[in-house]
């Protein structure tokens, strides 16, 4: 179960479901605090259960963090995929919408956001969160691919670098620029439109702009 913030404060909290009651309260610190801003006995408090209730679920704080970067990674995958919607109607077209929703993930959804990328969170500590993780970037990769394709074998970029570079450039906008909470900093423009030129600049000098990508 994915909940919005809006989700969560009109379902407000079931303890029937003791661990979804602990990610809704952890959603919200992270919402007012950030990852690193509350402890495991907050969560417990927020959720209205007792300091030991949490550590029925979850062995620590770490792993209440790594259930909800991975419920994020699950929704973030599924709206990437949609977006880039098999690479139709073209791949750059496709590729510009994948970008937009890389931000509105990041604008919608700022809590999940910041769990999955900044609770610093080791790699290894949860092997679903992993997999969620992979599959979020392979959409990136499958558009990459897509790109390459479109150029003959022999000047065809690595398709590991290109996405690498474009989530990167995508994470970056979105990361100072997108984000719907309190560290988002002020720009003169449209986050979408500093990313679609910033990819379009990229993608320009490896080729990959022409006619038929579009």
């Amino acid at each position: 179960m994915s909940w919005s913030k809006q989700d969560r404060k009109r379902r407000g909290y079931h303890h029937g479901n003791l661990r979804e009651a602990l990610v809704a309260a952890a959603l919200d610190l992270i919402d007012a605090k950030g990852p690193a801003g509350f402890t495991f006995a907050d969560a417990a408090r927020a959720a209205g259960v007792s300091p030991a209730a949490p550590y029925r679920h979850f062995r620590d704080r770490e792993a209440l963090l790594a259930d909800v970067a991975r419920r994020g990674f699950e929704k973030f995958a599924d709206q990437l995929d949609r977006a880039w919607n098999n690479g139709q109607p073209g791949p750059m077209q496709a590729l510009e919408n994948l970008g937009r929703a890389y931000l509105a993930f990041a604008e919608n959804e700022p809590a999940y956001y910041a769990a999955m990328f900044e609770a610093q969170l080791p790699r290894d500590i949860d092997r679903e969160l992993s997999e969620a993780g992979d599959r979020a970037f392979a959409v990136l990769r499958q558009a990459a691919e897509a790109l390459c394709a479109t150029l003959p074998k022999d000047r065809r970029p690595p398709t590991l670098m290109v996405s690498l570079h474009i989530w990167a450039l995508s994470h970056g906008i979105a990361s100072l620029f997108a984000r719907g909470d309190a560290a988002r900093r002020a720009l003169p423009m449209a986050p979408q439109d500093l990313l679609e030129a910033g990819v379009l600049i990229y993608l320009d000098g490896l080729g990959l702009t022409g006619e038929h990508n579009r």
